[in-house]
């Protein structure tokens, strides 16, 4: 019997969704840094195998907004459990300051949907009681399903996890074709990995700012085989510009550098990357801008 199936994943930031969902497929599908509110976006990740088809939904961490971006973010992240077959709410097991907000256990009492558990990040766990100890104070927030220790880094209990999901999934049909893993498009992926890197090298507030649109994507005319990008790093003030660009353009080569490789090995193709630096001012509160970079829908 083939089995299929929507599965969201919910959390407070820096959890280790992206990094789990990345870990289940053996391929990065999601950025990861961190950086608080890596994630931005609902992004579809499929998990195939000979019995089963499982569609993971990376959700953006579940916080208290300090613009209006983050408020969107969180909505829509818990917008996606009532519309799935199984939510999974993980918590970071090695910080004894983690937990379940008022808020996402308020969401999850409503539920008709089931849930699981996931207490992550077990391999930084030394105190083995103390893990108890949180487990069983979490386990008074909701009746969960099921509840797993993992480690979605080092891939610890993780395929025990995907036997269990198999376990509540219904028959169904292939919801894609099985060589997918993503129903996002390219444009968007490798925005993602430009602005991966500059979460990567940059600090403090500049990451935070920082949206990356895809101006132009062909390839190129004059050199075979070689696709052309041109791409632009969106921030809201000029400082931030300084930085992003750096001093004699350092930093943008290196971040051009970084996401060029990424890129190259998420197409299979040799491309030329074109990168700029733009101010949009106060881009994260404004909602028509949310609306054209597509956070709004």
């Amino acid at each position: 019997m083939f089995k299929s199936g929507f599965v969201s994943i919910i959390g407070h930031p820096n959890v280790g969704k992206s990094t789990l969902i990345n870990t289940l497929l053996g391929n990065k599908i999601s950025i990861i840094s961190s950086k608080p509110q890596t994630t931005r976006n609902t992004i579809r990740a499929i998990y195939n195998d000979d019995e089963s088809q499982i569609v993971f939904i990376d959700t953006p961490g579940v916080h208290k907004p300090k613009h209006k971006l983050g408020a969107t973010m969180s909505r829509n992240a818990l917008r996606t459990m009532s519309a799935v077959d199984l939510v999974i709410v993980m918590v970071d097991g090695s910080d004894e300051k983690s937990g379940l907000s008022d808020k996402l256990v308020q969401a999850l009492n409503v539920l008709e949907t089931p849930v699981f558990l996931v207490v992550n990040k077990i391999d930084k766990i030394k105190d083995i009681k103390r893990l108890e100890s949180f487990i069983e104070n979490l386990k008074t927030t909701h009746a969960f399903k099921g509840i797993f220790a993992i480690s979605a880094f080092k891939g610890t209990y993780t395929k025990d996890l995907v036997e269990d999901i198999k376990g509540v999934l219904k028959e169904g049909p292939m919801f894609y074709p099985k060589d997918m893993q993503t129903d996002q498009p390219e444009k968007f992926l490798i925005s993602e990995r430009i602005r991966e890197k500059v979460l990567l090298l940059t600090h403090e507030e500049v990451p935070h700012s920082v949206y990356v649109t895809i101006d132009h994507m062909e390839m190129d005319e004059n050199t075979p085989h070689v696709l052309d990008i041109q791409a632009t790093i969106i921030v809201e003030r000029d400082s931030q510009k300084g930085i992003i660009i750096g001093k004699g353009g350092r930093m943008i080569k290196q971040i051009g550098m970084r996401a060029r490789k990424d890129i190259l090995s998420l197409l299979g193709t040799k491309i030329y990357l074109d990168l700029h630096c733009k101010v949009v001012r106060d881009w994260r509160n404004r909602e028509r801008t949310l609306d054209t970079y597509g956070f709004n829908e």
